[in-house]
């Protein structure tokens, strides 16, 4: 075999639809746009989303809440999660991202006082909740806020 006698499979390659070259070809005359209206002129660019003039989907649904953008979103951790960790443990927001309890920072980390903490542990963080204070100290733990730089 030489490299002039190499060709593609039959099928493999296809020829495109050749637009507008006479009735014969089957799309002449208005090749596949139809008759007047908006797609039939330069093929009709018509944005996302547009109705046609009728009131959109997303003007006529409702909206509701509010989300502040100068509001501060911390990663939440409850209390009741931190049991995984051995007694003793110095758990900072890198441990915990590094455990798979927070995704990201964000702004920083809250810890929560939801559930029961049954170890005795050192947690390092932005904000405490004035309920897991109580229950980080209840466990004879220690909480320390990291002041943000």
């Amino acid at each position: 075999m030489k490299l002039h006698e190499l060709a593609a499979n039959d099928g493999a390659r296809k020829t495109g639809t050749r637009r507008g070259r006479g009735e014969g070809s089957g799309l002449g005359k208005n090749s596949g746009t139809g008759h007047k209206g908006q797609r039939s002129r330069g093929r009709g660019k018509i944005r996302l989303g547009f109705e046609g003039g009728q009131n959109p989907l997303n003007r006529r649904l409702p909206k509701r809440g509010f989300r502040n953008p100068y509001g501060t979103e911390y990663a939440i951790v409850n209390v009741k999660d931190l049991n995984r960790f051995e007694d003793g443990t110095h758990v900072n927001p890198a441990l915990l991202v590094e455990s798979g309890l927070v995704k990201k920072e964000y702004a920083g980390v809250k810890i929560l006082g939801n559930g029961e903490l049954t170890k005795k542990l050192t947690v390092e963080a932005h904000k405490f909740s004035q309920s897991a204070l109580a229950a980080i100290g209840q466990a004879g733990g220690e909480a320390k806020v990291i002041e943000v730089a």
